[in-house]
């Protein structure tokens, strides 16, 4: 048991530091939101369906805790307390419960059955990329003093990169659980 938790935590460390490397990509700026493009989302997705839960909420909260306290590991070299608090606050809280959500999800369903590519697809889109965006559109709304009907139209910007960033992390996570090594790990 200590073997398997050990063997957890050290695929919770490496997808941590993932989630840092996909922050090296600068975001996209769009110029009506002050919301840019990342890539590092991906880096949340996978880390969810991977470890599911539990150890996705362990890699996420240090990864967050390593940007809370000024490490520039958020996207575009940000960190420290002000980019929490800035417009972009509301999908780094997304990020933070997403586990929670989407990781309890995966896994309650795969318990009860082996999901097909395409509904695990769906899962992932509407309980982790729908989920987040929401957070961060709520956020955007009360920290920018934006309507919360522009705020949330405005993520529709956002639909068509996140749908194929939650599809690639369906196709990875799909691919890395059938590794030898992985298996009944993940």
């Amino acid at each position: 048991m200590t073997n398997q938790r050990t063997k957890m935590l050290t695929l919770a460390a490496m997808m941590t530091a993932i989630i840092i490397v996909l922050g090296f990509f600068p975001g996209i700026p769009l110029g009506f939101i002050p919301v840019p493009i990342v890539i590092q989302n991906l880096g949340i997705l996978l880390t969810i369906e991977l470890l599911g839960p539990k150890y996705s909420f362990i890699s996420i909260c240090l990864f967050l805790l390593l940007a809370l306290f000024g490490l520039p590991i958020l996207s575009g070299g940000r960190g420290g307390f002000a980019v929490f608090m800035g417009p972009t606050g509301g999908y780094i809280l997304g990020w933070f419960l997403a586990p929670l959500v989407l990781g309890t999800i995966l896994h309650i369903l795969n318990r009860h059955q082996d999901l097909s590519w395409w509904l695990e697809l769906i899962v992932v889109i509407v309980a982790g990329v729908l989920f987040i965006d929401t957070i961060g559109s709520i956020w955007l709304a009360i920290q920018s003093h934006m309507p919360m009907s522009a705020a949330l139209l405005s993520n529709i910007t956002f639909l068509p990169g996140d749908i194929i960033k939650a599809g690639l992390s369906v196709f990875l996570a799909r691919r890395l659980r059938k590794l030898p090594h992985l298996q009944g790990l993940i």
